[in-house]
């Protein structure tokens, strides 16, 4: 049964990712779109698994990654120790998507959904945040709320935003948030792993209500030379998060997966400055107080 149940999430990944990437094909006309089947050996090189990698280039989009992946067999005895493996072998399957919009008024997002077995443990994990780069409260908590509705028939909205809050921070920051969240859970098993896939799917089926109307809403405005300079910079702290701290990087790298799909979450332009601050009493100072826990429903 299990067996079935890891299938059947497989292959709801794959499907998702082609819904996004006909959203996105929607949203820029103009976008390019690299596709890569990759394969990957395991840690005694044999058939460890692959993943599809699909890289987006475009007016509207300038760089997004949205890709799937299964991956299986022997890992390194140290990282079995750090995950939790019983035997030194594992299995993972997901989606992981970033989505870096050209113009600052359209917020970035990432979201991922996965399932991983540990020799004979598995859990699910995953969540969605949005990282904005202009004061568009509205936006903010049309977002959560699209995802507060997702979580209630569970009850963990509240959980999960905790969750999410706590863990896209930049601690050496002074615990500044790279966005204002989203949800976010790890390592969730309740027991009942057909009842845990079933929420783990449908919460996964939100994302696409969750950003692209946004998207649509913003992709038109103006936006000025400050915009985007704040934006580059908002960037270089989403690029600090990620790989200071975002244990799917490490994991990614640690099990032996593909290091340009791992780091396709990287924006293409990103910029750094000594010491940078926003001008006092531009949007950009007012968006700053935003990358902290707030209630957004």
């Amino acid at each position: 049964m299990l067996e079935n149940l890891k299938q059947n999430f497989v292959d709801h990944v794959r499907h998702l990712q082609n819904l996004i990437t006909e959203e996105i094909k929607k949203i820029d006309p103009s976008i390019e779109i690299i596709e890569d089947n990759w394969k990957r050996k395991d840690f005694n090189d044999n058939d460890g698994g692959g993943g599809i990698t699909r890289a987006f280039q475009g007016e509207v989009i300038e760089n997004a990654g949205v890709n799937t992946s299964v991956v299986y067999g022997a890992i390194a005895p140290d990282f079995a120790k750090k995950i939790g493996s019983t035997n030194e072998t594992m299995w993972a399957t997901g989606i992981s998507l970033i989505i870096h919009p050209r113009n600052p008024k359209v917020p970035t997002t990432h979201a991922n959904f996965r399932m991983i077995q540990a020799g004979d443990k598995f859990w699910f994990g995953g969540g969605a945040d949005l990282t904005p780069y202009y004061p568009h409260t509205e936006d903010f908590k049309y977002f959560h709320q699209v995802w507060a509705d997702a979580c209630k028939p569970y009850g963990n909205y509240e959980e999960f935003k905790v969750k999410c809050d706590n863990y896209f921070v930049n601690k050496h920051r002074e615990n500044e948030m790279r966005g204002v969240g989203g949800i976010f859970f790890d390592h969730f098993n309740t027991g009942d792993t057909e009842s845990d896939l079933a929420m783990v799917k449908d919460l996964s089926n939100y994302f696409i209500k969750s950003f692209f109307p946004i998207v649509e809403k913003r992709v038109n405005e103006d936006f000025t030379a400050e915009d985007e300079d704040f934006q580059l910079h908002r960037r270089g702290r989403y690029v600090e998060f990620n790989l200071l701290h975002d244990r799917g990087t490490m994991f990614g790298l640690q099990s032996n997966g593909r290091t340009d799909s791992i780091l396709i979450s990287l924006p293409g332009r990103v910029k750094y400055s000594y010491k940078y601050a926003p001008k006092d009493g531009s949007p950009h100072a007012e968006m700053m107080k935003y990358y902290y826990p707030m209630n957004w429903v």
